[in-house]
């Protein structure tokens, strides 16, 4: 029996335990940073199936970093499991996490020449917290061979090109006053927001094409009658890499600064993480995980149809391990569409009979792509 072969019998007899990771995840999402139970449930899982597990890896309460076995190639499955906070898991991370789970047990139980280190990493607050910054920093990524996980989408898309990030909470203060007997004593917090954002509308035309800027407000006052003597957003600069994204991100303070200027507000931009970077994928370990998803009966290279592919320019914190560990994030189709990532329709589609193929298939090929690299 060949060591793919072996893994896919373990799969099979583990199907329920693995896919049972996804929805209970999905009927149970926690946002960045909050992922308590998320955490508690894989952590649990690993520990009961042979993994020495660190429950607070890089010292983050919803972190932890899993190894089982003792052998030189140190292979790490990513999981994600942070939800968008009101719109449940409407980017699939518990399709992520299950498959990284999944590939894990397999690759491990299929490793009969004991040539590998599985590791499980599980990484909070991907989106916007960049968790796996923090861990890097942390030194939980040392010494890794490499670091592969997938990613639901509406299609397939094997090569990740995501965009660096830049993650704000911009503030405004000003003064509050009643706005119809003494408009004049008043500095108004959320005008500031107003003036900013058409600055910023006018300034794309000037911008590269690749640059996104994009955010809300989140707080500007309570009452029509009562001048906003505060106002905060959050904003979220995105370009092709991080040197881009160093020679565009004053120009978009400027526009903010624009805001104070013109109202009299005072301004504050706090980093909410460090910059996302860019993602470098590993060209060998992506040509193994296309070709094992075609024997899976996945055509990885099928051209999609035109824009449905663009999941692929999301901004990952994964872009910073692939900056240092040989990575892949390749993203495998859920047939959503027309739902997209970041839609109620597609928190919908991430269980059901198609995601759950898109999870049996991304945790195979993630595992048969580790045993490749094992039988190198």
């Amino acid at each position: 029996m060949t060591s793919k072969t072996l893994a896919v019998e373990h799969l099979s007899r583990h199907w329920d335990l693995v896919r049972s990771v996804s929805t209970r995840l999905h009927a149970d999402p926690e946002p960045a940073w909050q992922e308590f139970r998320a955490h508690r449930m894989l952590t649990t899982l690993l520990a009961e199936h042979g993994f020495s597990v660190d429950p607070r890896a890089g010292g983050l309460d919803t972190a932890f970093h899993a190894r089982a076995g003792s052998g030189p190639l140190h292979i790490a499955f990513i999981a994600e499991y942070d939800a968008l906070p009101g719109l449940g898991h409407a980017c699939g991370h518990n399709l992520i996490a299950a498959s990284s789970i999944g590939a894990a047990l397999m690759a491990r139980a299929a490793d009969t020449r004991q040539a590998m280190t599985v590791h499980v990493i599980g990484t909070p607050a991907e989106e916007g917290g960049g968790g796996k910054i923090a861990m890097l920093d942390a030194g939980e990524f040392d010494g890794l061979d490499a670091a592969l996980m997938m990613h639901p989408g509406p299609v397939d898309a094997p090569r990740a090109e995501p965009l660096a990030v830049a993650h704000w909470r911009v503030s405004y203060r000003g003064v509050s006053a009643h706005a119809g007997a003494y408009p004049h004593l008043g500095v108004n917090a959320a005008d500031a927001f107003t003036v900013a954002q058409v600055a910023i509308g006018l300034l794309r035309q000037q911008l590269p094409p690749s640059t996104r800027v994009h955010g809300v407000v989140t707080d500007a006052g309570s009452a029509p009658n009562a001048i906003p003597d505060a106002a905060t957003g959050r904003w979220y600069v995105r370009a092709r890499t991080l040197a881009d994204l160093a020679g565009i991100e004053q120009r978009i303070r400027n526009c903010f600064a624009a805001g104070a200027l013109g109202t009299g507000c005072e301004l504050d931009i706090e980093l909410e993480s460090p910059p996302y970077a860019e993602f470098r994928t590993d060209d060998e370990m992506l040509d193994l995980f296309v070709a094992n998803a075609a024997d899976l009966g996945r055509d990885m290279n099928a051209e999609p149809a035109e824009g449905a592919a663009a999941m692929r320019t999301a901004s990952t914190d994964m872009g910073n391990v692939s900056q240092v560990v040989r990575a892949i994030h390749p993203y495998l189709g859920i047939g959503s569409l027309p739902a997209v990532n970041h839609q109620r329709a597609f928190a919908d589609a991430a269980v059901g009979p198609l995601a759950e193929a898109a999870l049996r298939d991304g945790a195979t090929a993630l595992a048969w792509t580790a045993l490749d690299l094992a039988d190198r």
